[in-house]
């Protein structure tokens, strides 16, 4: 059963499940979908056996898991808790007719309905910071992952140069919660999005959880001067 907390957002991200594709490219002027595609890249390199499997978890819409079938010829289970979501997640999948290699699951990312070591890969999109414990999230993922296995977190971060991180901090403090607000009709959302970035933690504190939890061989990479970032670790 979901808390209180988890009950919320996920009530906030299918209300908005409509206009939530539209507006991730509006809001980041397409830059989301380079950074899925990069995400997917780097991905491919870990799922190369027709036999590999990935976990796309808190897939959302699921971008990031068609990404990836464009990439890795491989199988996914694409999963999230919110079921407007998966429903045109669904219908992306049907439409291309890969319903063959995409398995689609409800379920909670905090309590995973998967045996230790499943998986060969796992990559979360934008969706670490709305556990609610990014620590215990981790630790749940790196229990389903086999040995030697690898997760990609890609999550908003900050811009490591000072002129480009004032510019974007008012661009996302200021522009983008107004824009999503009136867009989306929900005017909490893209707030929570602003509190959500604001709170998460950097490059460096993030590297430092997934040590905490387990992973080994942990680097990252940054998009578009450090909004956002790619980070790699791996199950011993």
């Amino acid at each position: 059963m979901l808390s209180p907390q988890a009950s919320q957002i996920r009530q906030m991200f299918s209300s908005i499940a409509s206009r939530y594709d539209f507006l991730n490219h509006l809001l980041s002027f397409n830059i989301d979908r380079s950074w899925r595609r990069r995400t997917a890249s780097l991905v491919t390199d870990t799922l190369v056996d027709h036999q590999a499997l990935c976990l796309d978890l808190c897939c959302g819409t699921g971008d990031l898991t068609l990404e990836i079938i464009k990439q890795a010829p491989t199988k996914i289970v694409s999963a999230d808790f919110s079921h407007p979501m998966l429903k045109l997640n669904l219908e992306k999948v049907t439409r291309q007719q890969l319903d063959g290699r995409i398995l689609i699951l409800e379920t909670d990312a905090m309590h995973l309905p998967f045996r230790e070591n499943t998986f060969d890969a796992l990559t979360i999109a934008f969706g670490l910071r709305n556990l609610e414990s990014w620590s215990r999230g981790l630790k749940e993922m790196f229990r389903v992952l086999k040995p030697e296995g690898q997760i990609f977190i890609l999550e908003f971060s900050r811009p490591n140069n000072s002129f480009f991180n004032r510019a974007f901090q008012f661009y996302f403090l200021r522009v983008l919660p107004e824009i999503g607000s009136r867009i989306s009709r929900h005017r909490h959302a893209y707030r929570y999005l602003q509190d959500s970035v604001s709170q998460f933690p950097d490059q460096a504190r993030l590297s430092e959880l997934m040590l905490e939890s387990g992973f080994v061989k942990i680097s990252y990479e940054n998009l578009t001067g450090g909004i956002a970032a790619i980070h790699i670790g791996n199950k011993t």
